[in-house]
């Protein structure tokens, strides 16, 4: 299967925003879902917009960063695909903005390779990221994959409670002491999973695989999660009493909390949490 190519033609000048729907009889996996595509290379938003229809799934498309956030709020799609350099509003800034309005998934496409780059994008709110060159149908999979993980199920698995934690599956939805915390769909399913699991370590590999579906992937990924989760359901982020890292091996997940601080999870007071 040939990749898109990853040199990155010289920018258009003009903008464009475009919508495609398809009455396909091949179905998405899950769903007939409404995708936001904004990349400003022509060709590549072509090529992936054809493979998305293909696939069952409505596509909206923008070519620059604003008009992003327009028909992100006039849409309301279930998932967007962001690239990383836009004209005018990049990818990490237009993330930023996303997650400040709203928890619809974002997987970010990235022709720059380093990891610094990548962790940014995470830092920002991206559930996924995938490099350029890449292949079309990865994408999709990646898109079915996230999408997967943000719908309800019909039988969810039943909630769980610890430390003040209140996860509930159906609703996607977490509170701590009745405060509801913003989390991404990737974040959700790391805190599930852990919470399901206390006491029990399991390493970047194990987690990768079992949350995000990946036999393998960039371990910073899961580093990234767990720092964000860590400032929004620890009271001192640079002290962790809920999710712990146990050097040279993972993370886990303890239930019980000692009753020391007094800062309300979500704060960024203390900075980052140590990995």
């Amino acid at each position: 299967m040939p990749s898109v190519p990853g040199l990155r033609a010289p920018h258009r000048q003009q903008t464009y925003a475009e919508s495609v729907t398809t009455n396909s009889a091949a179905p998405a996996e899950p769903g007939n879902r409404r995708i936001l595509l904004v990349e400003d290379e022509q060709t590549i938003a072509d090529v992936v917009r054809d493979y998305l229809l293909k696939a069952g799934f409505q596509v909206d498309m923008a070519g620059d960063g604003f008009t992003a956030l327009e028909l992100a709020a006039s849409r309301q799609p279930d998932l967007v695909i962001l690239d990383r350099m836009l004209p005018g509003l990049d990818g990490v800034e237009v993330c930023r903005r996303l997650r400040q309005s709203m928890s619809v998934p974002v997987i970010m496409v990235t022709a720059l390779g380093t990891e610094d780059d990548r962790i940014l994008g995470l830092e920002m709110g991206a559930d996924d990221y995938v490099t350029k060159p890449f292949s079309p149908r990865e994408l999709v999979l990646r898109v079915k994959s996230v999408l997967r993980r943000s719908i309800k199920e019909f039988t969810p698995e039943p909630p769980v409670e610890a430390a003040g934690l209140e996860l509930d599956p159906a609703s996607r939805t977490v509170t701590h002491r009745g405060v509801p915390l913003a989390l991404t769909v990737r974040e959700f399913d790391l805190l599930a999973f852990l919470m399901r699991r206390p006491h029990q370590v399991f390493s970047r590999e194990e987690l990768i695989k079992a949350v995000w579906g990946w036999d393998f992937g960039d371990l910073s990924t899961v580093t990234v999660h767990v720092r964000r989760l860590r400032e929004k359901i620890e009271a001192n982020p640079t002290k962790p009493e809920l999710l712990k890292t146990v050097w040279g091996v993972g993370y886990r997940f303890d239930g019980r909390r000692s009753e020391t601080g007094n800062a309300r999870p979500g704060s960024r007071e203390g900075g980052y949490g140590r990995q």
